[in-house]
């Protein structure tokens, strides 16, 4: 029952939230001496909450689907992935590149480990249940890799002898258009009949999926890597191309079921809205399109990217996997509320029109992560009480008499 991964995945949604509070007080003006750590807050829910919870479920779900029992705990990835992520977010704010580069070298390793693992996961049963999603979890987790290795070489000058353009982008799209991207991807086709009772639209679309996001993604990263469009537009043609065959998948069996106006599905589809927005944008930026605050886009979009997309993601997938985890008997059910849906959503609205409105920018700003803080509390509630609730169940069983006391 105990998995320390999910523990630690609550503690980093608690960073989370104080991480958007600070980023309102910050904004307005209320916490200054705060302001440096930008990147501390998106860490918590990238590094942090995601990649934690994604560490500890991959094994279990990809097992389960190929109808293998429960893997063992692996105290090793665990502990490397944990120190590695303790060192990091130790050294992020002083900028210290040792203690960067030591916290990336051991999330590297975890994340290497949890691959070997997957990949042996297979020979568990036929390939016939094998899960469809393994292959996406498996890939993005090599996205991984590269992000850790041009994230942490940030601080070491290895960009230089990489001969990488624009480092900081092409981390940013090797864990954003990467790994999250097909990590998400696979969870949504490996879930999707749980919480729904139906299948895919296109039930063997996947694999083209996964190779048009794999493109996709390389495109992505190349691009800012060599400084070059004719990796960059190709790249976001094939991703958003697999992402918008993606939510047809998912929402075309769901017409006309009343399922689409359920608040744990719009969080599923509608978090992919946050994905478009800089995809439309970029195309406008590049062409330095006068009235386009190209600047202002780059240091705040991927704010919006990861409150709006990865973060929602996770509000109703996360409580999903835990009750299947913790609560095996009770029904499928994403996470979410209406109240979280549209915070959310109208903190992302509130963050683009600071974009926009550079005079009014620390005002809304202030307001959006209010808001994503808001959105924050009732996931945080449900996921308590779905662990509070399983953890009073073992309590109960143990309590209760064994056969022979009760003949005593």
């Amino acid at each position: 029952m105990f998995n320390p991964y999910f523990l630690v995945t609550f503690l980093y949604i608690a960073l989370g939230i104080l991480g958007a509070l600070d980023a309102s007080l910050v904004n307005f003006e209320l916490l200054p001496m705060f302001a440096g750590l930008r990147w501390m807050r998106i860490h918590f829910i990238t590094l942090g909450a995601l990649t934690e919870f994604a560490f500890g479920i991959l094994p279990i779900l990809v097992a389960a689907r190929a109808g293998a029992a429960r893997p063992k705990m692996r105290w090793d990835i665990w502990l490397m992935l944990n120190l590695g992520l303790l060192i990091l977010l130790i050294g992020i704010p002083p900028i210290n590149a040792v203690l960067i580069t030591a916290g990336g070298t051991l999330i590297f390793i975890a994340a290497i480990l949890l691959i070997v693992q997957l990949s042996g996961l297979r020979s568990s049963a036929g390939a016939s249940q094998a899960s469809e999603g393994r292959k996406f979890y498996i890939m993005g987790l090599a996205y991984l890799l590269l992000g850790i290795i041009v994230g942490t070489g940030l601080w070491q000058g290895w960009s230089t002898w990489l001969q990488i353009k624009v480092p900081l982008e092409v981390h940013i799209h090797a864990n954003n258009w990467g790994f999250m991207s097909l990590l998400f991807a696979g969870l949504l086709i490996d879930l999707y009949p749980s919480f729904t009772g139906k299948s895919l639209a296109w039930p063997k679309s996947p694999t083209r999926i996964f190779w048009m996001m794999t493109l996709g993604a390389l495109g992505l990263i190349l691009g800012p890597w060599f400084e070059a469009s004719i990796f960059t537009v190709p790249g976001i043609v094939l991703h958003l191309s697999a992402t918008i065959w993606l939510l047809l998948n998912v929402i075309k069996p769901l017409i006309g079921t009343g399922k689409l106006s359920t608040p744990g599905i719009l969080h599923l589809v509608t978090a992919y809205f946050w994905i478009l927005a800089p995809v439309m944008m970029a195309p406008l930026v590049l062409l330095q399109i006068p009235g386009i605050p190209g600047p202002s886009i780059e240091q705040n979009a991927p704010q919006a990217l990861i409150y709006g997309w990865a973060l929602q993601f996770g509000f109703a997938i996360i409580p999903l996997l835990l009750r299947r985890v913790f609560l095996p008997d009770s029904p499928a059910k994403l996470g979410g509320n209406w109240f979280s849906l549209i915070a959310v959503h109208l903190g992302g609205v509130l963050l683009w029109a600071g974009i926009f409105l550079n005079d009014a920018q620390t005002a809304l700003h202030g307001a959006a992560y209010g808001l994503w803080f808001l959105a924050m509390l009732p996931i945080a509630y449900e996921i308590w009480q779905i662990i509070s609730t399983a953890m009073g169940g073992l309590q109960e069983q143990e309590s209760l008499p064994t056969v022979a006391e009760a003949g005593d």
